[in-house]
C-alpha cells in the first residue's frame, strides 16, 4: 500500500471532487480516495502492484475538466492525516471540528471513558442532574415560609440513577457521536494512543502519521497513598453515580468542589455525610470567608465537617471501614467507623501514564500535567495539548476553547492564544459558590492595589422577599483605576450572577458604570449593583431601588 497526494486544478465545487473520486474508483488497486475541493487536492491510497501514480494522474487528466498540476511532497504532508487527536472529550471534539472546518483530515483516538470524556459521562452532566434531583427532594421537604406543611417525598434511587444514565447516553450521542457521523474528514477509532514521535502515534501494532498531534487525554481521580486504602475498595464520584442502592452513610475524603457537590446530593437524598479534610477548611483555594460560609450552610443541613484530619490507615473490619488518623492541629488521634461507603475526592491527576511523553521529551510540571504555552504548544514542535491533561484551568469550557486554539494553530499557523481574563466558575452546592477574575489574595500577590465591597444577602431585596438570605456577594476592585478585578459569590443560584462581572472584567467596564447601570428589581443580580455602590456608600443609606 502506498499513498500519494496530488494538487488538482479545475474544481469549482464539491461535486467536482466527487466526480474525480468516481473516475478514479473505476480502476482496480484504489484502496482509498479523498478529493477536497477547498484544498484543491486529492489523497489516494493504492496498491502499487496493480496501479501506478502515473495511471491515477492520467485518469484525472483524461476527464477533460480537471488537471493534476503537481504532487504534494511528504515535507508538506508527512502522513495519513493532517491532525491526530489522542483523547475523546470536549477538548478533542472542539479541536476535531475546528480542524475539519478548515479542510483538515482528522483522526481521533479514544480510550478509557466513552466518547465525550469526563463532562458528559461522569462529570458535569450526571452530577448536575443529580444535584437538581436532590434540590427537588429538599424543596419538597423544607419550606422557608410559614404556613406551608411539607413532607419527605418517596425516593426511588435506582430509577433516579437509571434516568441519569439515559440522559448521559442521549447527550453522548446527540452532542458527540451524531455531530461527526456524517463528517467523512473525521475518523474515530478506539484504542490506546501512544506518542511515537512528533508526527506518529501508535495504537497497538499500527502506526498513524500526521502533520500535527494534539494530546487531550483529560484527567482522573487521584487516589491518595494511604496505608490500607487499596483493601477497603474506595469509590470515586464515577462509582458513586453508578450505585444501585442509596448508601446509608458516606465518608468523603476531600472538601474540594467535587467532595462538596457529592455531599450536597447524597445528604439530601438521605445518606448521612461525613467529610474528612486534610487542610483547615473546605474550598481551601478560596478566601476563608467563602469556606466558612459554605461550611456553615452545609452543616445547617446536617453534613459533618472534620478539617485538619490526616488519615494514617484504613482497616476493613467485617462490614466496617475503620479510619485511623490524627488531627494535625491538636495532635489528637481519631478513629471513625464507616458502615456505608468510603468516597475519594482528593483531587485529580492528568492522564499521562504510558502515553510516550517521557520518551519524546514532552515536558510535564511537578503535578504531572503537560506544560503548554498560550498557543497550546508543548515544548516539542508540532505537538499540542489541551484540556485537563494540561497545566491550565480545569473546566469543560476552557478545554473546548483550548482545543479550538490548538486546532487553529496546528492547521493554519494562526498564532492564536487562549485567554482566561475574567474566567467564570461555579461550585454547584446550595448555596452555590461562584466567582470570576481574581480575589483579594491574588491581587495582593500580584501587587495590584485593591479593596473589597461585600453585601450580605440579608440586604438584597430579592433574597429578603424569597426568605432565603444565605450568603453574600463580594466585589474586588482597583481603587486607583476603578477597574473590577473580581467577584466572589455565595448565594442560591449564585452561578447565574458571575457572567456579568466576567464580561465587565474582560471588556473593562468600571465599577462606577456597574453602579450606575439599571438592574431590574427584584432580582438577585441587583446585589452586584448594591456591592458596586457600597464601595462609596453604606447599603443602609440606600432606598429599596438602590439609589
Amino acid at each position: 500500500m502506498e499513498i500519494i497526494h496530488f494538487k488538482i486544478k479545475g474544481m469549482t465545487c464539491d461535486h467536482c471532487a466527487q466526480s474525480i473520486e468516481k473516475a478514479v474508483t473505476k480502476h482496480q488497486g484504489i484502496i482509498e480516495k479523498e478529493v477536497s475541493y477547498p484544498k484543491a487536492a486529492g489523497r489516494f491510497v493504492f496498491d502499487p502492484d496493480i496501479i501506478t501514480p502515473e495511471e491515477i494522474k492520467n485518469t484525472i487528466n483524461d476527464t477533460g475538466h480537471y488537471q493534476v498540476v503537481g504532487e504534494i511532497k511528504n515535507d508538506d504532508h508527512p502522513g495519513d492525516y493532517d491532525f491526530i487527536i489522542v483523547g475523546g472529550g470536549s477538548a478533542a471534539f472542539s479541536a476535531a471540528l475546528t480542524a475539519h472546518d478548515k479542510g483538515a483530515k482528522v483522526l481521533i483516538i479514544n480510550d478509557g471513558l466513552p466518547i465525550g470524556g469526563t463532562c458528559v459521562n461522569v462529570g458535569c452532566v450526571p452530577s448536575k442532574r443529580l444535584i437538581r434531583v436532590a434540590e427537588r427532594i429538599h424543596q419538597a421537604s423544607d419550606s422557608p415560609f410559614e404556613g406551608i406543611q411539607l413532607g419527605r417525598p418517596k425516593i426511588d434511587f435506582n430509577k433516579i440513577i437509571q434516568n441519569k444514565s439515559l440522559l448521559v447516553e442521549t447527550l453522548r450521542s446527540k452532542k458527540y457521536l451524531d455531530v461527526i457521523k456524517d463528517k467523512t474528514g473525521i475518523q474515530l477509532i478506539k484504542g490506546r494512543g501512544i506518542i511515537h514521535s512528533r508526527n506518529k502515534v501508535k495504537v497497538e501494532d499500527k502506526t498513524y502519521t500526521a502533520k500535527k498531534i494534539l494530546i487531550a487525554t483529560g484527567a482522573s481521580t487521584r487516589i491518595p497513598a494511604i496505608k490500607g486504602i487499596e483493601k477497603v475498595d474506595p469509590l470515586t464520584h464515577i462509582d458513586l453515580f453508578e450505585l444501585e442502592e442509596l448508601p446509608a452513610s458516606l465518608t468523603i475524603l476531600g472538601a474540594g468542589y467535587i467532595g462538596l457537590e457529592m455531599a450536597t446530593v447524597f445528604n439530601r437524598m438521605g445518606s448521612r455525610i461525613r467529610i474528612l479534610e486534610y487542610t483547615d477548611r473546605p474550598l481551601r483555594s478560596e478566601m476563608p470567608d467563602i469556606s466558612h460560609e459554605i461550611q456553615k450552610q452545609m452543616e445547617a443541613e446536617g453534613i459533618e465537617f472534620y478539617p485538619n484530619h490526616r488519615i494514617d490507615e484504613f482497616i476493613q473490619k467485617q462490614n466496617d471501614i475503620v479510619i485511623h488518623g490524627k488531627n494535625i492541629n491538636t495532635g489528637e488521634a481519631f478513629v471513625f467507623h464507616e458502615k456505608g461507603k468510603l468516597v475519594v475526592a482528593t483531587g485529580i491527576k492528568a492522564n499521562t501514564d504510558h502515553l510516550g511523553l517521557e520518551e519524546n521529551g514532552i515536558e510535564k510540571d511537578t503535578q504531572g500535567h503537560v506544560v503548554v504555552n498560550a498557543k497550546q504548544e508543548t515544548n516539542i514542535p508540532g505537538i499540542y495539548a489541551a484540556g485537563d491533561v494540561t497545566n491550565t484551568p480545569a473546566f469543560v469550557y476552557t478545554a473546548a476553547a483550548e482545543g479550538r486554539t490548538a486546532a487553529f494553530n496546528a492547521i493554519e499557523n494562526a498564532n492564536m492564544e487562549t485567554h482566561y481574563k475574567g474566567l467564570p466558575w461555579v461550585v454547584f452546592t446550595d448555596p452555590q459558590v461562584a466567582g470570576a477574575g481574581i480575589d483579594e489574595r491574588e491581587a495582593a500577590e500580584k501587587g495590584i492595589p485593591h479593596e473589597i465591597s461585600k453585601v450580605n444577602l440579608t440586604d438584597i431585596p430579592r433574597a429578603i422577599a424569597a426568605n432565603d438570605m444565605r450568603g453574600f456577594i463580594k466585589l474586588i476592585r482597583n481603587p486607583e483605576t476603578d477597574a473590577l478585578l473580581g467577584i466572589r459569590v455565595v448565594a442560591p443560584e449564585g452561578g447565574e450572577l458571575v457572567m456579568q462581572a466576567s464580561l465587565a472584567i474582560k471588556y473593562g467596564i468600571s465599577v462606577s458604570e456597574i453602579a450606575d447601570s439599571l438592574h431590574p428589581y427584584l432580582t438577585l443580580s441587583e446585589g452586584i449593583k448594591l456591592a458596586a455602590i457600597t464601595f462609596h456608600k453604606s447599603v443602609d443609606e440606600l432606598s429599596c431601588c438602590a439609589v
